[in-house]
């Protein structure tokens, strides 16, 4: 009894199914469905703009920190501890804040190398490393700081990179967007004049904003002073850019 209740709701399902495809001679509502989400996301002339600025660096990040290495943990963490007070009271002196200070590194590893004799590696050392970001919001004093941390650091002094950074970048974001739009419009009429119809107004607007990253260079590592000249920092040039997507509506 049970086997004829199911095979009469399956039989009922089919024919629900097949009347809904039979409303719509050569198509089922599927595909109308479907056809009309794909026609409404075509419609219209989609273009993009791309809009580029030129900016000068008014942030410079310094990758730095110090690097001990001595027979016990103790003896090169001590070591470490007392450079990087040195260093991080060397950078507050020349005006770095404490809030543009930050901590990205900080490890205590081994130092081994391989014994022929034992034919295995052992240990000879510990080395202890603390890198932190320093942000100098004065440029112009770039070259002294380097060179100051590089005094009190002394031979434990680490430089890994020095970038550079736009702080408030909108202004820049600004020039940039009205590029970009200019040249979306400019992609439009001439794509409406070829096409032979009339360009309308904009339906759809999407922008894309690259956001400026600073822009890090190889550092070095401070073993030996050989004289004291300022180190000469040069900031150079940026590049700011954003895209922008625009749909604009055909009007016959």
């Amino acid at each position: 009894m049970k086997k004829k209740w199911l095979l009469a709701v399956g039989l009922a399902l089919v024919l629900a199914i097949g009347g809904l495809a039979g409303c719509s001679p050569g198509n089922t509502v599927l595909g109308e469905i479907e056809e009309l989400n794909i026609s409404s996301q075509q419609e219209g002339i989609w273009v993009t703009g791309q809009g580029k600025v030129t900016a000068v660096p008014d942030i410079v990040t310094l990758r730095l920190g110090i690097e001990a290495q001595e027979t016990s943990v103790a003896e090169a963490q001590t070591q470490a501890a007392e450079a990087m007070d040195r260093v991080m009271a060397a950078l507050i002196d020349n005006g770095v804040a404490k809030k543009d200070i930050q901590t990205q590194h900080f490890s205590i590893s081994r130092v081994t190398k391989w014994d022929r004799v034992k034919e295995e590696e052992v240990v000879i050392g510990y080395r202890v490393t603390n890198i932190v970001t320093a942000k100098i919001r004065d440029i112009d004093k770039a070259g002294s700081i380097i060179d100051t941390v590089a005094e009190v650091g002394g031979d434990l002094t680490r430089i890994d990179s020095i970038g550079f950074s736009v702080d408030d970048p909108s202004a820049y974001y600004d020039e940039a967007r009205g590029k970009a739009m200019a040249e979306a419009k400019a992609k439009a009429m001439q794509l409406a004049e070829l096409a032979g119809v009339t360009l309308g107004k904009p339906t759809y607007i999407s922008e894309g904003i690259q956001v400026p990253r600073p822009i890090y260079q190889p550092g070095i590592a401070y073993e030996e002073r050989v004289e004291a000249v300022e180190t000469p920092i040069s900031p150079g040039e940026m590049e700011i850019s954003l895209n922008i997507q625009v749909v604009y509506a055909i009007l016959d």
